[in-house]
């Protein structure tokens, strides 16, 4: 594990590849049922109008019996503290993917380039989003990441508009616009990996990453995981969103955070994240 720990630091990404046993993914997958089933009212739908299924849930599940176990008996919380060398791990919240489409469509349209960290405002070398394939997933449709990303800029957040995937979340004219990544691809050391159930992709919440459609007839779901560990602070950060033109339940959606996070954005700047975090998953 020693040299995906130095991967993870040196890259911001690590593949772990057949890492869970068939018992392990069979608590991933009661889960995400179990998430599927309660999404919440952070259960949304991107690009509705594209004519294929791209939902999303997220939350902090992780007092609920099926999240429990998972976290408990599985090897991931340890996986996560191996990553980060030392110190303790707390869990910090769950996001939900489903994308499907019909056959005879164009498939469900790619997920933005994006920095998870660009939604919320902190800051630390320990953070890890677990990404969790439940179906197989080819390298065509897999999800991609810029390596390396974590050492370079924080950019501004993607408002997941169809028009523009670029298109800045916050209204802060200090936090650079994201750069067109799909259109200068090569201008970017981009890196996948076809993947399996068992297979873990692991990175930082500062990792530009994106990417993962699926073709007609397809359907991928995931289930990402988010942790810190114990160097992760507040810090100042844009709480208004741009809602220049967003109007009624999307203008409302942008200007709070889940309300999981309510703890969380309530920090006092300089506040260790492990004070919103309840779960403390290892160490």
């Amino acid at each position: 594990m020693e040299n995906y720990a130095q991967a993870f630091r040196d890259d911001g990404v690590v593949h772990i590849r057949g890492i869970l046993s068939a018992d392990d993914m069979a608590l991933v997958e009661a889960a995400y049922r179990w998430k599927m089933d309660n999404p919440g009212n952070w259960g949304s739908t991107f690009y509705a109008d594209s004519g294929a299924n791209f939902f999303q849930a997220n939350g902090d599940s992780s007092a609920e019996p099926a999240f429990r176990a998972m976290l408990q008996q599985t090897p991931i919380a340890d996986i996560v503290a191996a990553l980060f060398r030392e110190g303790p791990v707390w869990y910090m919240e769950e996001q939900l993917f489903y994308k499907e489409a019909a056959a005879g469509s164009d498939g469900t349209r790619r997920t933005p380039w994006h920095q998870d960290i660009s939604y919320e405002p902190m800051s630390g070398e320990k953070t890890a989003v677990v990404w969790i394939g439940l179906d197989e997933v080819s390298s065509e449709h897999a999800l991609e990441v810029v390596r390396g990303s974590h050492r370079g800029s924080i950019y501004n957040a993607t408002r997941f508009d169809a028009a523009d995937d670029t298109a800045p979340f916050f209204d802060h004219p200090q936090l650079p616009r994201l750069p067109d990544i799909q259109k200068d691809r090569d201008s970017f050391d981009i890196v996948s990996w076809p993947s399996a159930p068992g297979d873990l992709l692991i990175f930082s919440y500062a990792t530009l990453h994106g990417g993962g459609g699926t073709p007609p007839g397809g359907r991928r779901r995931s289930l990402t995981l988010r942790f810190v560990g114990d160097d992760t602070f507040k810090i100042d950060f844009p709480r208004t969103a741009d809602k220049s033109q967003a109007t009624g339940e999307e203008a409302a959606r942008i200007s709070r955070p889940p309300s999981h996070l309510d703890r969380f954005w309530a920090l006092p700047i300089g506040a260790p994240i492990a004070d919103c975090c309840p779960t403390r998953v290892r160490g």
